[in-house]
This record gives C-alpha cells, structure tokens and sequence, in this order.
C-alpha cells in the first residue's frame, strides 16, 4: 500500500532514533552481561521494567502522528523504545532489529467464552461455555491458518519504508504459556474448576487432557509451518519478564528451521493458586510436564507464589533455568531452594509504585531486603504488572535509577 509522506517521515525520524541507541557501546555490553547471566554466571543482579498497561501514562495514542492505522502501531512501538532508552534506562539492550509478525489465525476450540469488561485492563467477568460434562463433545482441535501473503506484504512495506535504517525481519513469539490453567477456567470457570477437584476429579483430568493435547498440536502445526522464531537474542522477551539471550539455544543440531527444542519455554498456574501442592501434583503438573520438557530452556511461574511447588518443579523439569519470585512468594524459601542454580526472578510488588502516592523510602527498603535475601542466587529484579503511573512518568525510571544503584550497576 502507498504510505503518506508525513507518516514516512514520521516513522523515519523515530528509527533513527532508534538505530541511533542500538549503536552505543552500552547494547554489546548489555549483551554480554545477559548472556552470562542466563549462563548462571551473573557479574551483578540485573534489572528490568516493562511499563506493561502503564505504557498508558507514557506514551500512549494522544501522541500518535501517523494517520495510517496499521502505521500508527509501528509508530507507537518505535515512541516507546526511545521513551524506554531516554527514560527507563534499564539493563534490557536496544537492537536496530523492525520486527513485523507473522499473521496467524488461531481458531478455537469450538466454544468461546462471552466477556464483560468495564476497562480494557480492568476486572471483567465471563460466561464460560463448559458448563456441564455433556459440553465437552462440543470442543475440537483448532484450525490454525498461516496468512504468508499478508506477512510478506507488511514486511515488504517495512523494508521499504525502513529497511535502509534498521533490519527488518519476519520474528515474534505464537504464544505465552503452557500453563494451561488459564485456558482451562476460560472454558469451565474458576469457582467451578475449584469444585471439580472434588466433585467432578474424573472430568477435569479429561479437560486437561484434552487442553493438553490441543496446545501441543498448536505448537506443533506451527513449528511445522515453519513460522517459529528463535527467542534467544538480547530483546527476545521470554518467560513471565524476562530477556532470552543465551548462547545455549538453539539446540546443537538446529539446521535453520525453528524446534519447540530451540526455544525458550514458560509455563505457569496462576489460576490454581488456592489449590494445595498435591492437587497442583495431580490436576496441573502431570499435564503441563509433555510440554514444558519439549523446550530447551523453560521458565516457570508468573505472579503466583511457586515456592510450595519447587520441589517438584525441581525434579521434574530437568531445563528449568528460571523461577518467578513473585510479590507473594516467601522470598527466603525461594533463595534456599533456587540458590545459584536456577535464575532467581524477583518482581516487587507493583503497587509500591502504581498507588497515588510513592513511598520510595519503602521501595528502596523492600530492595534492599531483597539483595540481601537472595545474596548468592542468578537475581534479577523486574518491576511489572503496573497498569498506571497515576499520570507521572517518572516512576518506572526512579524505580530502575534506585534497584540499579543498589546492584552495583
């Protein structure tokens, strides 16, 4: 499609701008401490924060120039790069990689849920379509549809517009977990997946059975199709917040052509955080297990607290690399359990710096603690799940200024 000359120019400007920070010295070196520190040889606790939601308080659609509605999203990607380079200033490394994704249809499983939402990233509820065990004939494999032409013609128009700056590349992750469990109370509800664990055991084995056996078929249609994409380079986002760059992926007899074995991997149960360790053992693990142990290296958990599950976690996937220390995890427990053998992935609590007002005293206190909680573990300290600033946008950046003065950066 012809592109505007006001929104050529526009996105020029800002990849320039955005060439311009790869080229510092600060990216390589950035670079190496990643690759050592997810090699489990950390030279000094990294630091990391995604805006996540919050990006609405930084740099958010009123800023937007491009008149073009496919051009605006780049747009806005780009704006938030140099925001993040000359505001944040964390440890995560500036490529002069465009990324354009491929176009995917996922399909579904023959039922979808109805929602209703107040706020885009507000509380919601919804209606799920598995209401009773005569329901399940009602779910099928997904068809999933590969649209190369629409993929080819967004990457032609970005190497185009773009391809004399930076290096424009077809890349981009299928999906984010194989949790499972949050599939799984989409399709029967939570309340109801609780009550099936002792009223209906039987039944939500077979659920799990079935998520499990669909979410491997989709990874495996796409890995056939040809369009994964290695996550091991330095502003490849892995995990539940974290950087992939490593030097141990892809696997020794990768050919070119991207394995679920060349890739990093999560997975996580937020959902069955009420549930005790041996129901997790029974009803989640078991399942999750035929898929997580498909990836190379494989993250595990996201905002709930892992440390009554890392015993089994420990033992039962031999390529776990990194563990999510959430707000809610016993932070001691974790250090003892992960010490310099598994990556030590801490995530303050967002609020410290979401609430109306920011206690930084606080912030640096509860950072402290933590340095000195895990002294000895492969830590990384990443803020996220923030969903406001309360319209200040200096928060992330303080936060990043004060966890990377006290790691020694």
């Amino acid at each position: 499609m012809p592109v505007g000359e006001k929104d050529r120019r526009v996105l020029r400007d800002l990849a320039r701008k955005v060439a311009e920070a790869a080229a510092l010295p600060v990216q390589a070196e950035r670079t190496r401490l990643w690759r050592d520190f997810n090699a489990l040889r950390p030279r000094r606790p990294m630091v990391l924060a995604f805006p996540e939601g919050g990006w609405r308080d930084l740099v958010g659609e009123s800023q937007l120039q491009c008149e073009d509605p496919a051009l605006r999203r780049w747009e806005l990607g780009l704006r938030r790069q140099i925001f993040h380079v000359e505001h944040v200033n964390d440890d995560r490394p500036v490529t002069d990689f465009f990324n354009v994704r491929w176009s995917v249809d996922r399909g579904d499983y023959g039922v979808r849920e109805t929602y209703t939402r107040a706020d885009p990233l507000g509380s919601h509820v919804w209606d799920p379509p598995i209401k009773t065990p005569a329901d399940f004939e009602k779910l099928r494999l997904p068809t999933i549809t590969v649209d190369r032409q629409a993929t080819a013609r967004s990457a032609e128009l970005a190497e185009e517009v773009l391809g004399d700056i930076l290096r424009v590349r077809v890349h981009g992750s299928m999906w984010w977990t194989v949790g499972l469990t949050w599939t799984l109370i989409r399709l029967r509800g939570l309340d109801q997946m609780m009550l099936d664990t002792y009223d209906d055991p039987a039944f939500l084995h077979r659920l799990m059975g079935f998520l499990r056996d669909a979410l491997l078929y989709e990874i495996e249609t796409l890995q056939d199709e040809g369009v994964l994409s290695l996550n091991n380079g330095p502003d490849d986002y892995v995990g539940s917040g974290a950087l992939g760059c490593t030097d141990e992926l892809p696997a020794e007899d990768f050919g070119g052509t991207v394995r679920i074995e060349d890739l990093w991997g999560l997975a996580e149960s937020q959902e069955t955080v009420g549930v005790s360790p041996a129901q997790f053992e029974e009803f989640v693990l078991p399942y999750q297990l035929p898929l997580a142990n498909r990836f190379g290296l494989l993250c595990y958990g996201c905002c709930e607290p892992v440390d009554r599950r890392l015993d089994m976690l420990m033992a039962q996937i031999p390529r776990l690399r990194r563990v999510s220390v959430s707000p809610w995890s016993d932070r001691a427990v974790a250090a003892e359990k992960l010490a310099d053998r598994y990556v030590y992935s801490w995530k303050p609590n967002p609020t410290m710096i979401c609430a109306p007002t920011v206690d930084w005293d606080a912030v640096e206190r509860a950072t402290r603690e933590t340095l000195e909680i895990a002294k000895g573990c492969c830590l990384e300290m990443v803020m996220k799940d923030t969903h406001t600033f309360q319209g200040d946008p200096t928060r992330p950046g303080r936060w990043v200024e004060i966890a990377s003065r006290l790691a020694g950066a």
